[in-house]
């Protein structure tokens, strides 16, 4: 096994090929000389704010080559980068960063500023290091752990999931995600995600092109592709669906022959819309995961696997999974239960900071998904156990919605919910018990805007004159949701 840093391996790549293309976005190009170089720069500036080893540095910057520059940075000091969206209202990103604890924000917004914590550094977003500053090679670090993604959580407060794993590249292992050498990512999706940055970041280290969109769009998506020669691209079945849509003679016209393998996860994907891309791309190059940030078991199926198994998300690839029922009894095949899963590492996945897990006796844990293994050990999904919104690959959670909503005076009671919807797969709704002043719907909207991320506002709100929640301040959105389903 030979072991190198992030930051030895991504310098051992520039030294290889140093013209080569590391990262591409809306037009720009870094080479992998120009990465190091770049990211050299913003970790002395970042250490010349206090940055150390071990610390978090949250980076709020939208898709782009500086992103880049920014986790590189970050794992040139030691440091561990924690990415949260550049859209986040200024009070959620303040909570995040307080929960965090970090040194600096990259791409921190004017109107944030005020709110961070005592003694938190910025950086704005477009801002460019001193370029006097020296970009020879820092003494050698590694981050303890390589990311630090953040979570609403069931309880509608942010979470952090810190890695288990440092920022360390074995060179004599396998590449992860069906890469290969000197291939190609197109990656459409938002960074701040955990998918998208796991995908880009490990392309990165393989030595890949990384290609992002800076937003999805169905027909550039192809574009890129075919432009770049990529290989492999990730997906969402809601970026899918947006394809599959495009008219043929656009949709047909892209030469997509270099790629290999699309692959697809965060959320549901309808049958009939996988059985399109199938019969489009071949099953072969079709794989779908699913596992959560935590990572403590995945699950993968190919397309070919999935012909004979339709509906499945695969068989356990690592860690250890298990169905059990409302009493934390393991279920016989068929049996629909709760999913459990168990890490076979000697070291932990992750660490909460902000939550606890959710666990069973033996080191079992669960992400709240009901689900059933068949008898050849395909696991397949059913309805999530608590009442998440999964909202085009988004995680969106009643609870902290409902927590903005309930800060309004004249909101007496509240219920959000997620209703059906063919591309998105749910919105969300809202039910308000509210003074009568309140319900011009655009007034509350404006309110939550200031305390919600756009993609979690709401899609339509329902105003009602009966409370929604009982003396016990239980609320059944289950059944507030098949009532209007009905």
């Amino acid at each position: 096994m030979a072991l190198l840093s992030f930051p030895s391996r991504l310098e051992s790549l520039a030294a290889a090929d140093p013209d080569r293309p590391a990262v591409t976005c809306a037009g720009t190009t870094l080479t992998r000389r120009e990465l190091q170089s770049a990211s050299t720069r913003l970790a002395r500036e970042l250490g010349e704010l206090g940055v150390e080893q071990g610390d978090f540095v949250t980076v709020a910057v939208p898709n782009s080559v500086e992103w880049f520059v920014s986790y590189v940075a970050c794992w040139m000091l030691g440091a561990v980068p924690q990415p949260t969206s550049a859209k986040l209202p200024p009070r959620e990103l303040a909570a995040i960063v307080e929960l965090a604890g970090s040194k600096v924000v990259v791409g921190a917004p004017d109107a944030s500023v005020g709110l961070l914590p005592t003694g938190t550094k910025t950086l704005p977003l477009g801002h460019q290091p001193d370029p006097a500053l020296s970009d020879e090679p820092l003494s050698d670090r590694t981050s303890p752990a390589w990311k630090a993604p953040t979570s609403g959580g069931s309880t509608g407060r942010p979470k952090l999931i810190v890695s288990g794993d440092p920022a360390v590249y074995d060179t004599d292992a396998a590449l992860p995600l069906q890469l290969e050498p000197d291939g190609a990512l197109l990656m459409p999706g938002p960074l701040y995600h955990n998918g998208p940055g796991v995908w880009a970041c490990q392309a990165l280290l393989a030595g890949n092109h990384v290609v992002l969109l800076v937003r999805f769009d169905a027909e550039a998506a192809l574009a890129a592709i075919e432009e770049h020669s990529c290989d492999v691209v990730y997906m969402v079945p809601t970026m899918m669906k947006r394809i599959s849509r495009l008219d043929d003679d656009v949709r047909l016209g892209f030469d997509l022959s270099s790629l290999r393998i699309v692959w697809h996860l965060a959320e549901p994907c309808p049958q009939w819309l996988k059985q399109e891309w199938i019969d489009w791309l071949g099953p072969e190059r079709i794989l779908e995961l699913y596992a959560g940030t935590e990572a403590q078991a995945v699950t993968i199926i190919t397309g070919t696997e999935w012909l004979e198994h339709r509906g499945s998300v695969g068989r356990v690839t690592s860690g250890e999974m298990k169905v059990c029922d409302e009493n934390g009894a393991e279920l016989p095949t068929g049996g629909q239960g709760e999913v459990w899963m168990r890490s076979t590492r000697d070291t932990p996945t992750y660490e909460y900071v902000g939550a606890d897990a959710k666990t069973l006796d033996g080191g079992w844990e669960s992400l709240g998904d009901m689900g059933w293994f068949d008898a050849d050990g395909y696991l397949y999904l059913g309805d999530r156990v608590a009442d998440m919104i999964l909202c085009g690959g988004a995680n969106i959670y009643p609870a902290e919605v409902e927590n903005a909503l309930n800060e309004h005076p004249q909101v007496h009671s509240c219920a959000v919910i997620g209703l059906p919807h063919d591309e998105r797969g749910n919105d969300v709704h809202a039910i308000v018990q509210a003074d009568p002043a309140l319900t011009p719907t655009a007034d509350l909207l404006a309110f939550l805007a200031e305390r919600l991320a756009t993609y979690k506002l709401p899609r339509t709100i329902e105003f009602v004159d009966n409370a929604l929640r009982d003396d016990a301040g239980k609320v059944r959105r289950s059944a507030l949701r098949a009532e209007r389903i009905s």
